[in-house]
Formats: structure tokens, C-alpha cells, sequence
């Protein structure tokens, strides 16, 4: 789960993070009276869950209130890589002397928490690690200890040679640590964290992500979670216990467990085609999930094909097909399905397709190249 940055700075906030104060503005007329509650030139910050905001115009630098209202009335509503701002974030400017950057994220491969600190902050970490890798400093801290304090005056070594500023650093990185394992984070970013003229430390940015299955145990942070900010496919599949992830191709694949989904995928790509999304129904469907996938997909305008990948352990491929019917009784699709049933009660279900006209196919890579090949004839 993303948070927004207003609420990623609550999160550093309370672990002791030296954040700028802030509020958020849902009208013009809110960012107006904000902005008047602070001493100076602000800063208007769209509030949406993805990068590159300052590029689209969602980051404006006003002088006045008047002019905090004019820029909120032009943030507010716009598009950020298809997501529309309906919140921003009013902040007091910084004097801004250096722009570093420093993250937490969850490392997969070597199962622990790492740092990633760079004196090159302001832009994409991506940028910098294309450009000049040797500019990051990667450290891997054992959950065990947590970051010892030579480990942090390590990094923040990397970012300032001045010892005050070396020494405020050291303890930022402290708290963002905390911060990150208190909340389960897969990530937990500052950029930038920068230095004032007056020799301050700060974090003025943050990036913020929460790990979907510790937010059982955590219900303050479930809390933060904004479903008109993320896309409307994934809020209605996760709220039907479906596993979905919109991507860019145009087949629509519904699979049983992530494995296979991946192969599925995988071998879309084979045959030439490109995967619609990632929709595992799980190892104990029934019908009614399949009739919420379908109506899931076939939201997405993109998708020429459905293509079903199912392989019945748990999964009984009867359930599959009912759902299968019943959905094509209440959903009106316009897009061919193709069928592969396999394993669990197959028999049955194979029969259930065939008395509702449906052809089934028990081979995996007949049932992908008959989609992509659909897919391109579409």
C-alpha cells in the first residue's frame, strides 16, 4: 500500500524526523488559508501516488496566499500519470543549500533491509544509478541489530563532510530505520533530504510503502489507505480477495495462483503477445470470484482477449467453469474467452463448458497462442 507524503511525513513525524510542518488542501480557498498560517513563500505539492510530480506542474512555489490558491486551483484536478490530484499538500518553503538522498527498502534477495544514500539528490534514483552508480552507497542492515551508529555515520559520511551536519544525518537515518520497521515497510524514502543555509537537516520529500499483508496487525496504518487515489480495478479486486495488477498489453489473463500467473505471462510474451494485467483468483476460487475477475477485466477497454489458465490442485475447475457461465449470463463481453482447464473434477468441468458452447483446451501453450493470436487479429 502507497501513502500519500503528507502522510509519510506523519509516520517520520513521529519517529523524531526533523519534517517541515505542512496541511493539506482538498479547495483553492484551504490552500489560501494555509498558506496565511505560515510566514513566507510556501510550497503547493500535488498529492497523488506517483513519481515525476514536479515534471507534470503538481510542484509549484508561491509567494504570496494569493498565489497558493491560484496554484492549488490549477493542481487540483489535473492528471499525474492517470491518477487525478484531489489533494495538495501546503508546506513552508525551505532555504535550500544541498539536495541528498536517502532510502530504506526492503531487499528481497538478500532478505533485509538496505540503505541507498547518494549526495545527488533532487532527481530520479534511477537517473543517478544509470548515469553514475558509483554516486549510491548501498548498506545492508542486519534486522537482528538494526543500524548501529558506525553504520549510519558510514552513510551520512557519504552525503557531508561538515561533522555537524554529518552528526544530524546520522540520526535522521536512525529514525528513518525506525520508522521503517515499525511499519513494515518495503520502502521508505527521502528525496530530497536536504541542508538549509542556516546548517539544518531536513526531510522536506518522503515516499512511503506499507507491505499488504502486515496491515492485518496494524490498523492505524490500514487507515491511511486512499482507494479513491489508487485505481478503481485494484480497490474492487482486492475487496473481492482477487490478486490484480494492471499492465500495458491487451490480454486479459485470469489465472489460479501467482506461479502459474507468471508463467502465463511469461509465455503471452512468447508467443508474441502482451499480458493486460496480473489477476491471481487464488487456490480456493469459486464461482463467484471467476464472475468478479471477468468483471474486472473486461473493464479495462485494452483487453481483445480473456484467456483462463487453471490449474485445479485446490481449485476445483468445475467452479471455475460455473463461474465462467454465470458470468457471460450477467456480463455483457465483447471479447472472445479462451479456455484451459486442467486437474481437479476436469471431467466435470470440461462438460459444463462444452453444454454452454465453450471450447476448453487442456494444453498451455495451444490455449496462449490461440489468445495472442486473437489478440493481434483484433
Amino acid at each position: 500500500m502507497d501513502l500519500h507524503e503528507y502522510q509519510a511525513k506523519e509516520i517520520f513525524r513521529g519517529a523524531g524526523m526533523p519534517v517541515p510542518l505542512g496541511e493539506v488542501a482538498t479547495t483553492p480557498e484551504e490552500a489560501e488559508a494555509i498558506a496565511r498560517k505560515y510566514d513566507g513563500m510556501t510550497v503547493v505539492k500535488a498529492q497523488v501516488h506517483a513519481g515525476g510530480r514536479g515534471k507534470a506542474g503538481g510542484v509549484k512555489l508561491a509567494k504570496t496566499p494569493e498565489e497558493a490558491r491560484e496554484h492549488a486551483s490549477n493542481i487540483l484536478g489535473m492528471e499525474i500519470k492517470g491518477l487525478t490530484v484531489q489533494k495538495v499538500l501546503v508546506t513552508p518553503a525551505e532555504d535550500i543549500d544541498t539536495e541528498a538522498y536517502c532510502a530504506v527498502l526492503m531487499d528481497r534477495n538478500a532478505q533485509m533491509p538496505m540503505f541507498m544514500v547518494s549526495a545527488e539528490g533532487g532527481v530520479d534514483i534511477e537517473q543517478v544509478a544509470e548515469e553514475n552508480p558509483d554516486a549510491i552507497r548501498k548498506l545492508h542492515v542486519d534486522p537482528r541489530y538494526g543500524l548501529l551508529p558506525h553504520q549510519a555515520y558510514w552513510l551520512a559520511n557519504t552525503l557531508y563532510d561538515d561533522p555537524g551536519l554529518i552528526k544530524q544525518a546520522s540520526k535522521v537515518m536512525t529514525q528513518l530505520y525506525h520508522a521503517f520497521m515499525s511499519a513494515n515497510a518495503s520502502l521508505a524514502e527521502v528525496n530530497p533530504l536536504i541542508t538549509t543555509t542556516s546548517g539544518e537537516v531536513k526531510a522536506i520529500d518522503a515516499k512511503f510503502s506499507v507491505d499488504d499483508n502486515a496491515l492485518f496487525r496494524m490498523p492505524e496504518i490500514a487507515a491511511y489507505r486512499d482507494t479513491d487515489a489508487e485505481p478503481q480495478a485494484e480497490t474492487e479486486a482486492r475487496e473481492a480477495g482477487l490478486t490484480f495488477i494492471k499492465l500495458e498489453g491487451n490480454v486479459g489473463c485470469c489465472v489460479n495462483g501467482a506461479g502459474l500467473a507468471m508463467a502465463t505471462m511469461d509465455l503471452v510474451k512468447y508467443y508474441g503477445g502482451e499480458p493486460a494485467n496480473f489477476l491471481d483468483i487464488g487456490g480456493s476460487s469459486n464461482p463467484q470470484k471467476v464472475i468478479d475477475a471477468l468483471r474486472i477485466i473486461t473493464s479495462d477497454p485494452a483487453v481483445k482477449v480473456i484467456l483462463f489458465n487453471i490449474f485445479g490442485g485446490i481449485t476445483r475447475t468445475d467452479d471455475v467453469a460455473n463461474g465462467i457461465v454465470e458470468a457471460t449470463k450477467s456480463i455483457d463481453i465483447q471479447v472472445p474467452i479462451v479456455i484451459r482447464l486442467t486437474g481437479t473434477n476436469e471431467e466435470q468441468a470440461l462438460e459444463i463448458l462444452k453444454n454452454a458452447g465453450f471450447e476448453a483446451y487442456t494444453s498451455m501453450d495451444e490455449v496462449v497462442e490461440k489468445a495472442v493470436e486473437l489478440a493481434n487479429q483484433a
